[in-house]
């Protein structure tokens, strides 16, 4: 096929209509040479549920904040998103509550963030977060998702405690999008490898395209997104720790994903199911402790306190 060329898509003026720009950017993606982003248009509804469908509910939330430290730096923006979902497939159906609220800091908002997102001291004066509001938005919901739950878990968590009790999320790690032949995670990069484009860093735009890019299907798997990252999430973590490993076996362990904590003095590495955790016992027990009967602590992470600073359930182990 011939190559779209954009000077004879009548498109000379600024003024056409709609419907002419519509078949333009039509002609433009019949052609291998070019690709058409369309600005997102926000919408609640995305499905119907199926008869008898198993229908529950979750969140996505996104917060702007004065930095990038979770320990010490304040919410000034929060935004929350509940949504239904099909349980069985993992289709997003639709949107049923939206609040989005800032917040004064208490002190002044730092240059370098407000360069970000655009939240001045002015427009946060005197603001607080409906926390009313937002508990009664946890109630009965499945999960709490979020892009990068690493970063906003520990954050809400100091602010508003309710968040702890929740299982969460995070739509970086809990999606393989290496797997389905993305090279990053950003949300804004996904977007555009998905045919669109929003201008991001405020909160509640944020939460609607990475529920966009959720509820559309994954190149490679066929599944969306959203199927996805609910099937991982719920997958418990297993930390296993080497306890009194050799100390000349510090290399391979690095070599394998271990990593040193320097309190407790110790390797540890995470992984994903019994079955992962079962193979990498074996592992320990075969290259760093010689084939000896030894003892491990092995901690159980699951969505309630993954993401969040606070440890797991530690049990110990014999090799």
């Amino acid at each position: 096929m011939k190559p779209a060329d954009p000077r004879q898509l009548g498109l000379e003026g600024l003024d056409a209509a709609p419907e002419s720009l519509e078949a333009a950017a039509a002609q433009l993606e019949a052609s291998p040479d070019y690709r058409v982003l369309r600005r997102f248009v926000p919408h609640d509804v995305y499905a119907v549920p199926d008869p008898g469908a198993e229908v529950a509910r979750a969140l996505v939330i996104d917060t702007e904040t004065t930095g990038t430290d979770p320990a010490t730096d304040a919410v000034i923006e929060l935004a929350v998103l509940a949504f239904e979902y099909d349980v069985a497939s993992g289709r997003l159906l639709r949107i049923v509550d939206v609040y989005d609220g800032l917040e004064d800091p208490d002190r002044p908002i730092p240059p370098s963030a407000t360069a970000i997102h655009g939240i001045t001291d002015a427009m946060v004066a005197g603001q607080r977060l409906d926390e009313a509001r937002v508990t009664a938005m946890l109630e009965g919901v499945q999960w709490v998702i979020a892009h990068n739950a690493g970063f906003d878990r520990p954050l809400l968590e100091r602010r508003m405690p309710v968040f702890e009790t929740l299982r969460w999320a995070c739509s970086v790690v809990d999606v393989p999008w290496e797997t389905e032949g993305y090279s990053g995670a950003k949300l804004q990069y996904l977007a555009i490898q998905q045919g669109f484009f929003f201008e991001g860093h405020r909160s509640e735009i944020d939460c609607r395209a990475l529920l966009e890019v959720l509820s559309r299907p994954l190149p490679k798997s066929g599944g969306t997104g959203l199927a996805l990252l609910l099937q991982r999430a719920a997958e418990s973590r297993l930390r296993l720790w080497a306890i009194n490993s050799p100390f000349e076996t510090k290399d391979v362990l690095r070599a394998r994903g271990y990593r040193w904590d320097p309190a407790k003095r110790c390797w540890h590495i995470l992984v994903a199911g019994r079955d992962a955790a079962v193979e990498e016992a074996a592992w320990l027990k075969a290259e760093v402790y010689g084939g000896r009967g030894v003892e491990i602590d092995v901690e159980v992470i699951d969505a309630t306190v993954r993401f969040s600073p606070r440890p797991g359930t530690r049990r110990k182990r014999m090799l």
